[in-house]
């Protein structure tokens, strides 16, 4: 690595965040917000080049924050990225060697689908690598992907940060021993993981908080909501979040749409919005729809929102969302919720009998016991849903859950997760330098 112009400080352990006592800064600022030094003067700009890697929607969103802070965190640092990208690295001024919109499935046929898919992004972000030579690696969640491109180019001699932890802790957990091997820093996002990796031998690891923490916000109120979507502020509003994959749209909501039909029937005060991921398009939530529209009645009070998904949850009394990071946002608005989650019979007797964990959702798994209630696979049907549902809407109940997801919430951290990541990033490359 070319070095960087790096200032070091020592700061004690009751003023730093971080848990050594030594902090590699960049030059115009010490990371933590409250303390700011001098800029250093430097003869030339530095310049680093790092290979970033994600696929998945929400591991798109966690990279493009961490390029934006790892290029605002020091004016005498300049950063070239390029990798595997979806739309908001994109926007971030990555460079796409492999564009992973198309490549972000699960699943056992899913996977076989596209696998030669897999095979041609694999190899051109090997070759990149190589030509390219870069600083370091930062793998972003999508561990089928990630863990064999990890084994690679480790063995090759590069460095390996992984942010996001894989759910090791869930499920596989014997793919910790591959992580131990070939990743060289693990930069952790949920509070419990630290002292899990660590009691299997796993030092290099650091929890910098939740990227969510600080930055879930709606950018307008209840009422404003209800006064764009045509809905009566003063009536019971239940959400409902099917997920950003096209195979959970299909899988889940069709009992979403059963339960709001259940719900409008006994209780017709209640209005209902479905919030579209970004990901996903209108006209494939409407094909959905139109089909069961054959065999059921769906509410006049059901509204469909596209790029809404905060502003949806912020106003909802109730929301039903497919388990994800979706659900910790819905926390983070102390929003009450029901997580479900739909897959196809082959992949949940093949994948889900490897689950060894007590809960799915992360909101239970955070909370270290069981606050929202989980309906998967069968268990997801409309009569259910409409159920819990209900339930929620008593106000003793929906307040005792509103008053839980705030203490799950601040276990996220503080705000600042990519800062904060940046700042391990940046000091980890100056170690290996």
């Amino acid at each position: 690595m070319r070095r960087s112009a790096f200032r070091v400080c020592l700061l004690s352990s009751a003023s730093c965040r971080l848990p050594r006592v030594f902090c590699f800064l960049p030059s115009a600022f010490c990371l933590l917000p409250s303390i700011m030094y001098e800029p250093m003067v430097s003869a030339a700009r530095e310049t680093i080049r790092l290979m970033i890697v994600a696929g998945e929607p929400s591991g798109d969103a966690h990279a493009a924050g961490l390029v934006r802070a790892l290029r605002e965190i020091d004016a005498n640092l300049r950063v070239v990225f390029f990798g595997a990208t979806g739309a908001l690295m994109r926007a971030a001024d990555v460079e796409s060697t492999v564009r992973s919109d198309d490549l972000a499935i699960f699943g056992i046929f899913e996977v076989a689908r596209v696998f030669p898919k897999f095979l041609r992004a694999y190899g051109a972000l090997k070759r990149a690598a190589i030509e390219r030579k870069p600083d370091a690696v930062i793998l972003v969640d999508w561990p089928e992907f990630n863990l064999p491109l990890a084994k690679a180019l480790h063995r090759r001699g590069y460095r390996v940060i992984y942010y996001i932890s894989l759910q090791v802790w869930a499920w596989r957990s014997y793919r910790v021993r591959r992580i131990r091997r070939d990743v060289d820093l693990l930069l952790s996002i949920l509070p419990f993981e630290q002292e899990w990796f660590a009691r299997r031998g796993m030092t290099d690891v650091e929890f910098v908080g939740h990227p969510l923490a600080g930055e879930v916000q709606p950018r307008y109120d209840r009422k404003e909501f209800c006064r764009l979507h045509d809905l009566d502020p003063g009536r019971p509003i239940v959400t409902f979040l099917p997920g950003s994959r096209h195979k959970e749209l299909a899988r889940i909501l069709p009992p979403m749409l059963d339960a709001a039909s259940v719900i409008a029937q006994k209780h017709p005060a209640v209005q209902f919005v479905l919030v579209i991921a970004p990901s996903r398009s209108l006209e494939e939530a409407g094909q959905i729809i139109a089909r069961r529209k054959e065999r059921l009645a769906l509410p006049e009070t059901m509204r469909i929102t596209h790029h809404e998904t905060r502003e949806a949850l912020a106003a909802a009394d109730v929301a039903a969302i497919a388990s994800g990071t979706a659900t910790l946002e819905a926390a983070i608005l102390s929003t009450p919720m029901v997580i479900v989650y739909k897959e196809s019979p082959i992949n949940w007797h093949t994948l889900g009998r490897l689950i060894t964990s007590d809960h799915y959702g992360l909101v239970n798994l955070i909370a270290g016991k069981r606050i929202v209630v989980e309906l998967m696979q069968n268990d997801l049907t409309g009569e259910r849903l409409a159920t819990e549902l209900v339930a929620l809407l008593d106000k003793d109940r929906n307040q005792a859950m509103r008053t839980q997801l705030h203490e799950v919430a601040a276990r996220l951290g503080d705000g600042g997760a990519s800062r904060r990541a940046a700042q391990r990033v940046l000091q980890a490359l100056h170690e290996w330098s």
